[in-house]
């Protein structure tokens, strides 16, 4: 851990915080000075998480031929009970961490007509920015769940302060639904912790776990010496280590031990984490705090809502679920993957029903944000003896390559959604028309955006979508008809909101003196959302070259938990099965 990474990395989420704090002496009165400095803030995260992505730096850049993580930065916290403050970067973290600094610095410069109380609203903006980065960064499940708390109440606040007229309401539900959500995380977390014994590890497996422990003058321990210690039991064998818990999910058979109402341990955990993750993403039937969220927020606020919180449901699925609790995840295969189809179904005509602008581009997120959860659940290992991770393999990538699709978007759907709101002050699609006879330059934008959100070839939303219904065609070629169908439906909601809001005859609504055209403070927030919706669309290898080497590897290693261990299992239940059913036969 050189001084270098060490101040890169721990600066995208102490930056945020130190500008929290430094705000707290700025003069209330001066809100062109409070919105600057939150800029500056923004970009100071925002700059060093994309010189990380390119290739100049040899000690710096993200190396995409790496399968592991890299840029770890690893300090004792909490000794006794081996919490660390554990930091890390790979292939599935770094996109959603440049995807989190690109939308929060674009949402500052959307928040500038923010006018009420802008000091408090610019305080809690930067501690849910620090809160965003420490959930992409953690790989301790005690820093990823308090990290993932921090996150809770500056949204709360954010929504229940500045949004609309029902905004308690919809801070109430959204608090309240996340609550439950990190209950449930609560409990799997406990769970897999009192459950977890370091001893079963061999020290490679230690080693590629990154567990560390330090010796009484702060040397680290080889891992030779630490197993061996831990033999001895002179270091807690219980760990928080998320990549530890992995690889006693994949190696050891310690989560499946303790049974619970005829299930095991590894079982229950991978309910409650789904459950808890699925709330933030959201799915079917834990959807309905989102489009009450995203109408009452104010429009950054949205943005991020969309462009970066619901993608931590998704991260929390393939970083947490399905790793550390595989056997789970291999036997739950239907449900997950129904989950994701009926969201996918259920957003897409609930869209077409609504009349508010703002809630329908909110109910295509719950469409849209099932393809991710369809993705993640394809584990076409799962049909009867057909075998196939490289189906997983698309399925996991399309999911990821979807969230960062969705997230440019999404935000740059509400983005334009709330442009037009801050002129005439109304959302009803059946008051708007001809607004490209008005708007030009901003009409143009906003189509191409939407385009990308219904997945037109070319443009970000496409690549995700087709990778995963492709994926999930040998496990079920019914999920995927039904999968390529909402497609359909997203053409139809997308094509007649444009067509009610951007190509009828007339405006029809009030205030339409105020249809003037995007200034240029709004054209330099929507033009790198425009942008990276086509450089993502024809181009999609440049982010999959980040994801590349860490989900290859992931894949294998579950590929050869499936053959290693489930296989051999299910072939001995099924002859245990057959020899019972020969003994009834030969009594008869």
């Amino acid at each position: 851990m050189d001084n270098l990474t060490l101040t890169v990395v721990t600066s995208l989420i102490f930056t945020p915080v130190l500008g929290a704090v430094v705000l707290l002496f700025f003069p209330s009165e001066n809100k062109p000075l409070i919105r600057w400095f939150t800029l500056l803030i923004t970009l100071l995260v925002m700059l060093p998480t994309l010189w990380m992505a390119m290739p100049y730096s040899e000690q710096l850049s993200f190396q995409t031929e790496l399968a592991g993580v890299q840029k770890v930065i690893q300090v004792p916290w909490i000794p006794s009970f081996d919490i660390q403050f554990f930091l890390g970067i790979d292939g599935i973290s770094f996109p959603l961490l440049m995807l989190t600094a690109v939308i929060s610095c674009l949402a500052m410069g959307a928040s500038w007509t923010i006018d009420k109380y802008v000091k408090s609203y610019c305080v809690l903006y930067l501690l849910l920015l620090a809160g965003m980065m420490g959930v992409f960064l953690s790989l301790d499940f005690f820093l990823f769940y308090i990290f993932w708390e921090v996150m809770l109440l500056p949204m709360y606040f954010l929504i229940g302060v500045w949004g609309g007229p029902r905004k308690e309401y919809a801070a109430i539900k959204f608090f309240l639904y996340t609550l439950l959500g990190s209950v449930l995380m609560l409990i799997a977390l406990l769970m897999l912790y009192f459950n977890s014994d370091l001893r079963q590890l061999s020290a490679d497996q230690l080693d590629v776990a990154h567990v560390a422990a330090w010796d009484e003058a702060g040397q680290r321990l080889t891992s030779e010496a630490y197993k061996q210690q831990l033999d001895e039991q002179k270091y807690p064998v219980h760990t928080f280590n998320i990549l530890a818990l992995q690889q006693l999910g994949q190696h050891t058979d310690v989560f499946d031990q303790a049974i619970l109402a005829g299930k095991s341990i590894q079982w229950w955990a991978f309910v409650l984490l789904f459950i808890g993750f699925v709330i933030k993403v959201p799915s079917v039937p834990l959807h309905t705090w989102l489009p009450d969220a995203h109408v009452e927020a104010p429009t950054p606020i949205s943005m991020i809502l969309a462009g970066v919180l619901l993608k931590m449901g998704g991260y929390g699925i393939v970083r947490i679920c399905y790793p550390i609790c595989p056997d789970a995840g291999y036997d739950l295969v239907w449900l997950v993957c129904s989950i994701g189809v009926i969201s996918m179904v259920y957003g897409a005509f609930a869209a077409l029903a609504q009349k508010d602008f703002k809630r329908m581009v909110a109910y295509s997120s719950v469409s849209h944000m099932g393809y991710v959860v369809l993705g993640l659940g394809a584990w076409s290992a799962t049909v009867g003896n057909v075998f196939d991770p490289i189906s997983w393999s698309m399925g996991v990538k399309g999911a990821l390559f979807q969230m960062i699709g969705h997230g440019i978007s999404s935000a740059g759907m509400f983005f334009m959604v709330g442009v037009i709101y801050d002129r005439v002050h109304h959302r009803d699609l059946d008051k708007f028309g001809g607004l490209y006879g008005k708007m030009p330059v901003y009409t143009a934008m906003a189509m191409l955006l939407f385009f990308a959100g219904l997945g037109l070839p070319g443009l970000c939303g496409f690549i995700g979508e087709a990778f995963v219904v492709l994926s999930v065609w040998k496990l079920s070629g019914a999920l995927a008809v039904v999968a390529a169908f909402v497609v359909i439906l997203a053409a139809a909601y997308i094509l007649w909101a444009i067509q009610r809001v951007y190509l009828g005859p007339e405006y029809r609504g009030p205030h339409e003196d105020e249809l003037s055209e995007i200034t240029p403070r709004e054209f330099l927030i929507a033009l790198p959302l425009c942008v990276l919706a086509v450089v993502l669309g024809i181009f999609p290898s440049i982010m999959f070259r980040y994801m590349d080497s860490t989900v290859d590897q992931q894949i294998a290693d579950l590929t050869e938990w499936t053959e290693e261990v489930k296989y051999p299992r299910l072939r001995a239940e099924r002859e245990a099965a057959q020899v019972d059913e020969d003994e009834v036969a030969s009594k008869d």
